[in-house]
């Protein structure tokens, strides 16, 4: 497809890495030419420089031809401004803003026909949720939901003295007593696809799928169960703050905020009255020792600065907190940091990204289309969500008489409200939803790409 994308920032570069690897063709807009050079010597991609707004602009980039425009420049306002500007120059041209500030969330949600947006996408909301998530069931490092939240893939790390340590995964469920699918294993930072003779070891990170009710079991049986957390320290008063606070406010969470702009925390207090908010320093001993982070049951640590954010969980974990999340702008150092104690990791640009990567590929592929995907594993591997229709191939077949590709794995079937762990003797039937794994090397862009034919 012909794929244009304006703002070459964190966004911008890592969906023109992902979508120039599945061969798209990519123009990008942007005004700082020292950006634009280092992508263009990385990829083969075309760069325009300018004001994405511009219909001059546009019109150089090709947008009359083209089929996508997606909008990701530090600006909200430039963002929706190019989106309506390019429909205007192309009605069969599909768009995706990024908007970030919370007072134009619901205006553009409720009016985003008026701005001839296809998808409008919100990374720092977008990690509020995941995090919101991962509050409510602490000892998952993350949780990817599938099946209209019915089924889950979440990372676990096999700690020191675990039941599961040195053992294979064939005796998983004799162990744990709960059916689970452990779909993919990064040790030393490499992940696999393993099979029942795999043996698990000490710090070995697991994703494991299954049913939600049998992944609180999981964590029930294997000792990992902690209690329900009340008391949430967030390092941080930026829109991830906001979004977060608003989210555990609503479910009784006492949230305390600690920001060292005062300006900024006069304005949180304004607009979040639920929430103590804290004029601090969260890189100074004396703060976090004055507002007891020891004391807390998670802390979360969203500042400006990936650095410091990992100091401060880090920190956290030495001090026993319970439950420690850490956000990163970035997300490139991931597979180092999966060596230290700073909890679970999340990324907004990852989230933003992968859901704008799906959207790609359902409109290359509108028949058996994922509707769900999520990067695990680092970036290694993804997990992709398919609903079975009736003209697909392969339905009604023992998957014992088909052939998966290499580095394919269909980790859970969910038919009605029957969640199953598929086995040889397992026939996929129209309205299944199918959760697949996949290798990075393997690119699925419909349902019949997972098997050889």
């Amino acid at each position: 497809m012909r794929i244009i994308i304006a703002g070459d920032g964190k966004v911008g570069h890592m969906l023109t890495r992902q979508l120039s690897g599945e061969g798209h063709d990519l123009t990008l807009i942007d005004n700082d030419p020292n950006a634009l050079e280092m992508t263009v010597e990385r990829y083969d991609v075309l760069s325009i420089e300018g004001n994405c707004a511009s219909m001059e602009v546009l019109r150089n980039a090709g947008v009359q031809k083209a089929d996508l425009l997606i909008t990701a420049t530090g600006a909200d306002e430039m963002n929706l401004l190019c989106c309506l500007t390019a429909h205007g120059m192309n009605p069969n041209l599909h768009t995706i803003a990024r908007i970030r500030t919370p007072d134009y969330f619901e205006s553009t949600y409720v009016m985003r026909k008026l701005f001839a947006l296809s998808l409008i996408v919100n990374p720092e909301r977008q990690a509020a949720l995941e995090i919101n998530r991962l509050l409510r069931y602490p000892g998952f490092l993350k949780r990817e939901k599938f099946a209209n939240g019915q089924v889950e893939i979440v990372e676990l790390k096999i700690d020191k003295g675990s039941i599961l340590a040195n053992q294979p995964l064939k005796s998983l469920t004799q162990i744990t007593h709960v059916q689970v699918l452990v779909c993919t294993v990064v040790r030393d930072g490499k992940a696999v696809i393993p099979d029942g003779e795999f043996v698990l070891k000490e710090e070995d990170h697991i994703y494991v799928t299954g049913s939600v009710k049998n992944l609180s079991l999981l964590l029930k049986n294997i000792g990992m169960a902690t209690p329900k957390i009340r008391k949430v320290i967030i390092a941080g008063g930026g829109r991830n703050c906001f979004y977060l606070t608003q989210l555990l406010s609503k479910e009784g969470v006492h949230v305390k905020i600690i920001e060292k702009d005062r300006a900024r925390c006069e304005r949180l207090a304004e607009i979040l009255p639920d929430a103590m908010v804290v004029e601090g320093d969260v890189s100074m001993r004396s703060v976090l020792d004055r507002e007891k982070v020891r004391e807390a049951d998670a802390v979360v640590s969203m500042t400006g600065m990936d650095e410091l954010n990992v100091i401060l969980s880090m920190y956290a974990n030495s001090v026993n907190v319970p439950q420690v999340i850490t956000k990163l702008g970035r997300g490139e150092n991931r597979e180092l940091l999966s060596h230290l104690p700073v909890g679970s990791i999340v990324s907004p640009k990852d989230l933003c990204c992968d859901t704008i990567t799906r959207y790609v590929r359902a409109m290359e592929n509108q028949i058996g289309a994922a509707v769900a995907m999520h990067t695990i594993a680092d970036g290694q591997a993804e997990a992709i969500e398919f609903v079975v229709d009736s003209s697909m191939k392969h339905i009604d077949i023992p998957l014992k008489n088909l052939s998966l590709k290499k580095n394919v794995l269909l980790a859970s079937v969910t038919s009605g409200r029957n969640i199953l762990v598929p086995n040889g003797d397992t026939a996929l039937k129209a309205g299944d939803r199918v959760v697949v794994v996949t290798s990075g090397e393997v690119v699925i862009h419909q349902f019949d790409d997972i098997f050889n034919a």
